[in-house]
């Protein structure tokens, strides 16, 4: 296992605040897709769970985040809409952002969060990418629904580092009431490391964009670093936190996530280890990928939607077993547990698919059916 490196060094780090920009390709399955276009149209077998879903929306263009309110289901769709679903009715309701969205490759609407107190405040917090010149940056934001019409209301955070992939993008509100997000390395691996850098962190603030005082490094959003493209967050019950993260090609992780702690990029990944770095619960080896992006967690099981693995995975926390228990419809981007269901949503319209018709879905399962 890798060891915690030190809060020493990252601190020497931020007073110097020394970083280098050394290019890295894009994701990894950017890059296995370009290589291996034959993949893309590749079947998987269907899980033998598959006969007792429901499909509850189709039609859905490249979603990515589901938030749940008593019956009501709504999904960030990346070219900028979110979706509402409520009593088997389907409405796209239009965002109304104050910069201009940008959609190539992995970015667009990304991370959304419901407000806890939503149904009086109407709010909720996005993150989602934007072009500034030449560069693109990511930013989190509120958003109000009013008229059944999104509309941005306040910038909590600006310029995340977003480069063309590897933007990370979600956001969770934890038991603690604090908002977290995850943010990629946008390519440049080095910023992971740098405490400088917004990049390749899981942050954490206040839900009015303020610093917590209790934040492992002084005047900083960063919760954890080390990260190259994060995308899943889950809490158990007991408060302990959880991250899915994407490996270079392989080398996909599960994380338990803790407080000012080094999860490594660049500098190992995997099953690999170094003094003061924490290594993975769980991996895909050297062999293997998931890409595993949204995660929730039940009664000591995480669930993770994958990818590149086209599955939804059972993480077993007590066991250290893994399995998947939904297969054959393509890429999942999110998983969302809610009264003993698991919701989760296909992501094959997202360029990287084998869409079929009505593609993309939501789907709902009784979690009783994996016992």
């Amino acid at each position: 296992m890798k060891k915690y490196l030190g809060i020493t060094m990252f601190l020497i780090l931020l007073i110097a605040g020394c970083s280098t920009n050394e290019q890295q390709p894009p994701e990894k399955e950017e890059q296995q897709n370009v290589s291996n276009e034959q993949e893309i149209g590749e079947q998987e077998a269907p899980s033998v769970y598959n006969e007792n879903l429901e499909v509850i929306a189709e039609n859905l263009e490249i979603p990515w985040a589901i938030e749940t309110f008593e019956d009501t289901v709504f999904l960030t769709e990346r070219p900028g809409n979110i979706v509402k679903i409520q009593n088997g009715k389907v409405e796209r309701h239009r965002v109304e952002l104050e910069k201009e969205l940008s959609t190539a490759s992995e970015a667009g609407l990304l991370g959304f969060a419901l407000d806890p107190n939503f149904i009086e405040s109407n709010l909720a917090y996005a993150y989602y990418t934007y072009a500034e010149g030449t560069e693109q940056f990511s930013r989190i934001v509120t958003l109000r629904l009013e008229n059944n019409v999104w509309k941005e209301e306040r910038l909590l955070l600006d310029h995340i580092p977003s480069g063309t992939y590897h933007h990370g993008g979600r956001l969770k509100i934890g038991p603690d009431g604090y908002l977290y997000a995850t943010t990629g390395d946008a390519s440049d691996p080095d910023i992971a490391q740098d405490p400088n850098s917004l990049g390749g962190k899981i942050l954490k603030m206040d839900v009015d964009g303020s610093i917590p005082g209790d934040n492992p490094f002084p005047n900083s959003y960063v919760y954890s670093y080390g990260h190259r493209n994060p995308q899943g967050l889950a809490w158990s019950a007991e408060g302990a936190l959880y991250a899915s993260e994407h490996g270079n090609r392989a080398n996909d992780e599960v994380n338990l996530i803790e407080s000012g702690k080094n999860y490594g990029w660049p500098l190992i990944e995997g099953e690999e280890e170094l003094e003061g770095m924490v290594s993975p619960l769980f991996t895909s080896g050297d062999e293997a990928t998931w890409a595993p992006s949204g995660m929730s967690y039940t009664e000591g099981k995480l669930y993770v939607a994958a990818l590149r693995g086209r599955a939804v995975l059972e993480f077993d926390l007590e066991t250290g077993e893994q399995r998947e228990i939904i297969s054959g419809l393509g890429r999942i981007r999110d998983v969302y547990i809610e009264d003993d269901f698991l919701y989760f949503i296909s992501n094959n319209t997202d360029g990287r698919g084998d869409p079929q018709e009505n593609d993309d879905r939501l789907y709902k399962i009784p979690l009783s059916k994996f016992n």
